[in-house]
């Protein structure tokens, strides 16, 4: 069951982690499309669902039931490094997506 629920949370992971790269990527290169406004709109919703949840993924207490391992990643399939320090990095860079999406917004003709 552990197993599943790795490769659940890395799924989810994956597309959370597109998401957030598209929004800086749409940044960068200044699009507008409907991609941006979903991926803004999945990462918002996500961080809805992690800050009702304490800042944890609501798959981490179930994975916690099938094994006594507690490393970082113990309930993804991400070099612990990542898993540890991954909210802080994607939300920079999440933030800096919306900065440039804005800025973009703010000077287009």
């Amino acid at each position: 069951m552990i197993k599943l629920i790795k490769m659940t949370h890395t799924v989810v992971w994956a597309v959370m982690a597109s998401a957030v790269f598209y929004v800086f990527y749409a940044g960068i290169a200044k699009i507008f499309g409907l991609m941006l406004w979903l991926s803004i709109g999945l990462v918002i919703i996500e961080t809805a669902v992690l800050l009702i949840n304490k800042w944890r993924c609501p798959l981490t207490p179930i994975a916690m039931k099938y094994t006594s391992d507690t490393r970082e990643n113990f309930d993804i399939y991400l070099p612990e490094w990542l898993a540890k320090h991954n909210k802080l990095i994607f939300s920079l860079i999440f933030i800096a997506g919306l900065i440039l999406v804005v800025r973009n917004l703010l000077v287009s003709p």
